[in-house]
């Protein structure tokens, strides 16, 4: 508490909500006041101006470091209820309206849906999040996977599966498949999220196509997501002790997922291949069950991710009409789980400019442990063809294409790459990057491209420099992101 020759003053509300990385910076400073009215100390206005223009600047620009998100896979049983009840009492309109207001209720950060059909409108309609997936069309039209979300995110795709099989059941009925997105809960945090739903069934074709699809899955993490953070979830279809449900796996040997499941409800051990299943109940009000929604996650160079912990949260979405009250309103036992994320102290990565055009790549793995750059090049004319670095130790990255003019600065010793402006625009109906400008902590400047009226500048954190490059290119550089190092 202050004391009694003290007035506290807090900020007004605006004020108070420095950073859409930091969510909002809340803070009170303290002015000492004499008591005596007629002679204050210092002036009031005068010290409170002073305060405010040294702190408000230097807490608006100040990093977040680290944060937490909650990530809920939900099936939501939005099949035609002409073709499928899912053994759900009451309409399936009204139980999405309910699911809806459910999400806006608890206010989860990114919940990716499955089967969320012909209902898909009236779980919009009740909820609240501020980042939606457009729906891709109802059963037989769309693949019934859709994302919402309290961050915004950047590549959004959908992918339809290479296999599917109709031995039990439809699923080539309708384009089934994945979504991805790069999530961006903080100013350079980036998470690359996988929703999907694979083919059903236990007939050995249903197993052939569902071990195709979670494979083809695996390969694209591998293509697409190479260096970043990245949580796999949705329906599965699969189950640890299945046999034949061999790709479930694949995510742990070849994308190094871990299943936060196994890690917080299973003491890290894996259940045994062939034997009995271990079914839930729905709802569940045990954790150590297993069901065929999954959740999967590995963290980056850049970014580490932890599951803090995990909860099959069908409890809290039952149904509200009296009629069926405390029925359940999907027949999957939808999972939570809260993540907690820290950014590393030796590598940073900056928001993305420009289109999701091209391949991706991604310096970040090829980093060597001594990082300095020492030549900076750049080619480009009407737009930005290519960029390159060289370290000092010889390591060198370039992407893009063979194009336009180009340039080079080398670095003197203690001087580093700290400040870039990129500027896109558009080509053949592609967002892509027209011009870039590198400055050095000594004024140095480099630039190539053309200069457009969309422009941003990117600063490295303080004691941080460029040393490499991701994103997406062909023949030019469609998208980019600078990856900075400690110095």
């Amino acid at each position: 508490m202050p004391r009694s020759d003290q007035v506290l003053y807090k900020l007004p509300r605006s004020s108070r909500k420095l950073s859409s990385t930091a969510h909002s910076i809340s803070f009170r400073i303290y002015l000492t006041l004499n008591t005596s009215l007629e002679q204050p100390r210092y002036p009031l206005f005068e010290m409170k101006t002073i305060l405010l223009s040294v702190l408000l600047p230097a807490l608006a620009s100040a990093a977040v470091t680290s944060g937490k998100f909650t990530a809920l896979s939900f099936n939501v049983a939005g099949l035609p209820s002409l073709f499928q009840s899912n053994d759900v009492n009451g309409t399936k309109s009204e139980n999405a309206k309910q699911l809806g207001t459910y999400f806006s209720k608890y206010g989860y950060d990114i919940i990716n849906m499955q089967e969320d059909f012909n209902y898909h409108a009236y779980i919009y309609e009740t909820d609240n999040h501020a980042y939606r997936t457009a729906t891709s069309g109802g059963a037989a039209i769309g693949s019934g996977l859709n994302t919402i979300s309290t961050h915004d995110w950047v590549d959004f795709t959908r992918v339809k599966w290479s296999r599917c099989s109709d031995a039990s059941g439809s699923d080539c009925l309708t384009p089934k498949g994945f979504t991805f997105m790069r999530w961006n809960p903080a100013d350079g945090v980036y998470v690359d999220f996988y929703n999907l739903h694979a083919d059903a069934g236990t007939e050995d074709e249903d197993e052939t196509a569902r071990n195709s699809n979670l494979q083809q899955v695996a390969d694209y993490i591998d293509t697409w997501s190479t260096g970043n953070a990245v949580v796999v979830m949705g329906d599965t279809n699969s189950r640890y002790t299945r046999a034949k449900d061999t790709a479930i796996r694949v995510f742990k040997s070849q994308n190094s997922l871990a299943d936060p499941w196994v890690e917080l409800e299973k003491d890290g051990v894996y259940p045994t291949t062939g034997a009995d299943a271990l079914l839930c109940d729905n709802p569940s009000s045990v954790q150590t069950c297993e069901t065929v929604d999954k959740v999967l996650y590995r963290g980056s160079n850049v970014a580490t991710l932890k599951a803090e912990s995990f909860v099959y949260d069908g409890g809290k979405f039952t149904n509200t009409d009296p009629k069926y009250l405390g029925d359940i309103l999907s027949d999957h036992n939808p999972i939570l789980v809260n993540f907690t994320w820290s950014l590393s102290a030796s590598l940073r990565q900056s928001q993305f400019s420009g289109g999701p055009h091209g391949t991706w790549f991604n310096d970040l793995p090829s980093i060597p442990s001594s990082l300095a750059a020492s030549v900076i090049t750049f080619s480009g004319a009407e737009r930005l063809d290519a960029v390159a670095l060289e370290l000092k130790d010889g390591t060198s990255f370039s992407h893009g294409g063979t194009g336009g003019t180009k340039v080079s600065l080398t670095l003197d010793s203690g001087e580093y790459w700290t400040e870039t402006k990129l500027c896109t625009g558009q080509y053949n109906s592609h967002t892509r990057n027209f011009y870039i400008k590198a400055t050095t902590s000594t004024g140095k400047t480099l630039e190539a491209g053309t200069s457009t009226d969309s422009c941003q500048t990117f600063t490295a954190p303080d004691g941080f420099a460029v040393v490499g490059f991701m994103g997406q290119a062909e023949d030019e550089i469609d998208q980019l992101a600078l990856v900075y190092a400690a110095y």
